[in-house]
């Protein structure tokens, strides 16, 4: 009997801003991609530029037929994805949607369905209208409540008999730390107080428990889920300090779930936001907006982060968005991110031992350069690293199954190359599909199945039996 369930969504995951490309057409209006080139490391330029690999991205808004395609030959059971609001309300503040950006969504979820492919969508994944951003300061302002509300409940009920699981916001915890990408906060982060972050990232999951309210009216059927970037943070050593250190600033991520699962925040926000002087603006509809919780947690996981009181004793590591100290018992990407399997079983099991509510493992993958070689005019790419990657997390996937949890689905990020969200970068490729465009954006953007493609394809057609086969 396998240890994955027969109804497990297996998948990949995109986002629009990192692979739609068509940053102008068909009425869309920019947001805050458009106009940073080098991702969250570099300058906001005043208009979009041709080094922004954004842009264009993978060209998915032209060739999502073709994508879509490649997903099914996999297997896909569901397809995370988002929808860029600037192609429903270019601005953010039109009275009427953009019917052109409703239209293209439509023909996206109608080639999913002709393949059996369950859409999995995220309302608003690091793209916040720019028009927003500059105006009211995005997510600072309240007001984009309402505004995201309104957006929410046109897609709702436009797709209401064409998706089922819906996502609000991607990674909502990264506001309070990187809030132009998490919250298009215009104002530069060194001059935000921890009061400004933290009330932006409020205002989110004020909206997040709002728009949940009206899916539900919309729809009842539907399954709408929170999303966080998950790291487990583990001690340095055995002292106390060490411990409980690791225990506060996982209860820092931990604050997000917890509001979207029980519907108010948890009882250690006192004390972390008297540490840090926060006092946040919190209306009695506040209150009741956020009593609308979620039926399944979400999650991004690429690697765990290792702490310690004093960390200067210590090398530093890299990481996805979050940069732990250098753990001895890991290997590491080329990237230096840390690669730990068993932290994604870890994470699993704490999120459902406190809430117990399904698990989506939305996002899981390692970032590597790409070496293809041309064969009889194809390039084949050997992507045994990615292989071993992915087989190491599904086994530890399996393991918290078989511990208990209620895990629902997993979407490995960036299944088709797609550029870098931090970075903006096109080499750090995650995908089982090349696609041929290189780092400065050159390349016919043609797809390739690597050899991680022909393995996930199995994996997903033994439903996860080959992870545990003893290899001869």
């Amino acid at each position: 009997m396998s240890v994955f369930p027969k109804d497990f969504l297996w998948g990949g995951a995109t986002a629009a801003n990192q692979c739609e490309g068509a940053y102008d057409e068909d009425g869309k209006g920019l947001s805050v991609q458009d106009v940073l080139p080098k991702g969250i490391f570099g300058p906001i330029t005043d208009e979009p530029t041709e080094d922004n690999l954004k842009l264009v991205g993978n060209d998915f808004y032209h060739r999502y037929e073709e994508d879509i395609k490649l997903l099914a030959e996999m297997g896909f059971k569901v397809f995370r994805m988002s929808i860029a609001w600037t192609r429903i309300f270019p601005t953010g503040e039109e009275e009427a949607p953009n019917e052109a950006g409703l239209a293209f969504y439509d023909r996206v979820f109608d080639t999913c369905r002709t393949h059996n492919i369950e859409p999995l969508v995220t309302l608003s994944h690091y793209e916040s209208p720019l028009h927003l951003s500059k105006k009211y300061d995005g997510w600072m302002n309240r007001k984009l409540i309402d505004l995201f509300a309104k957006y929410a409940e046109t897609v709702f009920k436009r797709y209401k008999d064409k998706v089922k699981y819906w996502v609000t916001f991607n990674e909502v915890n990264v506001t309070s730390h990187i809030p132009l990408l998490g919250g298009g906060v215009f104002t530069p982060r060194d001059q935000l107080t921890k009061q400004d972050m933290y009330q932006a990232a409020h205002h989110q999951l004020v909206a997040s428990g709002l728009v949940t309210k009206i899916a539900k009216t919309i729809n009842p059927e539907f399954q709408v889920g929170c999303m966080v970037a998950s790291a487990p943070r583990y001690p340095m050593t055995c002292h106390p300090d060490d411990v409980t250190y690791a225990m506060e600033e996982q209860q820092e991520l931990t604050l997000f779930v917890h509001v979207h699962a029980k519907g108010e925040y948890p009882y250690y926000t006192k004390r972390l936001f008297d540490r840090d002087n926060i006092k946040l603006d919190i209306t009695e509809e506040d209150k009741q907006n956020l009593k609308h919780t979620v039926d399944f947690i979400s999650f991004s996981y690429y690697n765990s982060k290792t702490v310690a009181k004093d960390p200067s004793k210590y090398e530093l590591a890299q990481g996805n968005l979050y940069r732990g100290l250098r753990n001895p018992y890991l290997t590491y990407s080329e990237w230096n991110y840390p690669i730990d399997p068993q932290g994604l079983r870890y994470i699993l099991n704490f999120y459902y031992e406190r809430y117990e509510l399904p698990m989506f493992v939305s996002e899981n993958g390692m970032g590597a350069i790409d070496e293809p070689i041309e064969e009889d005019g194809k390039l084949i790419i050997n992507d045994d690293y990615r292989i071993e990657f992915h087989k190491g997390h599904l086994k530890e996937v399996g393991h918290a199954i078989e511990d208990g949890v209620n895990v629902i689905g997993y979407t490995s990020w960036g299944c088709i190359d797609l550029v870098s969200a931090a970075s903006a970068q096109m080499e750090k490729r995650y995908g089982f599909v090349y696609v041929d465009r290189d780092k400065d954006g050159n390349g016919t953007l043609e797809r390739y199945p690597k050899k991680s493609f022909y393995w996930y394809k199995s994996v997903i057609e033994s439903n996860g039996d080959i992870l545990f086969k003893t290899e001869e």
